[in-house]
């Protein structure tokens, strides 16, 4: 069956069909310029949220209040383990001149620091440095897993402390040597920001990448030939570079003007030839802590 168009003589086929394509072309074009005006007003009203949000900054771990406490910690026997086990943690922070001490911001650490210009602080630290214990994990008891004891790092620090209007910002940069050569240095970088404050309730944002090199990499995730044969796993022997990234919420509520309750949330992804050892069960793992302190 012909269509009406098709009857036409030639000359007012195209002219409809001109004027059909168009109108198609015309429509379609108008439907794209409404989405495209639909998503600008979606990210205006976001960006009218964001903004409102602003003024309630919080201070979470960017606050300089001394705190002391007792807290507990649900975290992995180590960073690529199945197994999770709960410990306790003490909730520390004070700054003096020039001598400083903290747990708030992803090590214990303590030693001195100076001002070099309003709001950017360098300094030197001793760190504790966790280990890992067989006990705490399944997959290594099983494979006769060989405990790595604590022990403690030495290292320099460079720290900012900013605000963009109402948002505070910390960025803390840092490297750590083992007191022990054989387990190596490692490095991290760390940026904090305020994002809350309504009544007694603040709360923050975090994110860390932390590098390492090939001593401190093989230390706890390699495998020696000796070891390989004492435990069935393939021997692995990793280079250094990049280690984990981290993600994380901080939070706060004031129970009282003296006493505060403190928690986070991390979700920590290893990376490079760490992610690749044959100790790794899984690649991401997630670390839940919350403290009682005293502010004063």
């Amino acid at each position: 069956m012909r269509s009406s168009t098709m009857s036409l003589p030639a000359g007012q086929r195209v002219a409809g069909l001109t004027m059909e394509v168009g109108a198609s072309l015309g429509s379609r074009f108008g439907a794209v310029h409404r989405q495209k005006r639909a998503r600008r007003v979606g990210w205006q009203i976001v960006g009218a949220a964001f903004a409102a949000m602003l003024p309630w900054a919080a201070f979470a771990e960017l606050s300089n209040e001394t705190l002391i406490g007792p807290g507990v910690r649900y975290r992995p026997a180590y960073d690529g383990s199945q197994s999770q086990t709960l410990e306790l943690v003490p909730v520390v922070r004070y700054f003096g001149q020039p001598w400083f001490v903290r747990s708030t911001q992803g090590v214990l650490e303590a030693g001195a620091r100076t001002e070099l210009v309003p709001g950017l602080q360098a300094g030197a630290q001793l760190a504790y440095e966790p280990g890992r214990k067989a006990s705490e994990s399944v997959f290594l008891q099983n494979h006769q897993i060989e405990n790595i004891s604590a022990g403690a790092s030495i290292g320099l620090h460079v720290e900012w402390d900013h605000s963009f209007g109402p948002v505070p910002i910390t960025l803390l940069a840092r490297v750590r040597q083992n007191v022990e050569s054989a387990r190596g240095a490692q490095a991290d970088l760390r940026l904090s920001v305020g994002l809350f404050h309504g009544g007694p309730v603040s709360a923050g944002v975090f994110t860390q990448a932390s590098w390492a090199d090939a001593k401190s990499t093989g230390a706890l995730y390699g495998i020696g030939p000796q070891q390989a044969q004492a435990t069935g796993l393939p021997a692995f022997q990793p280079g250094g570079g990049w280690l984990s990234t981290s993600l994380g919420l901080l939070w706060s509520v004031d129970l009282n003007p003296k006493w505060v309750v403190v928690g986070s949330l991390e979700s920590r992804h290893l990376s490079g030839d760490a992610a690749h050892s044959p100790l790794v069960e899984r690649s991401s793992n997630s670390y839940v802590s919350a403290g009682l302190a005293y502010r004063y």
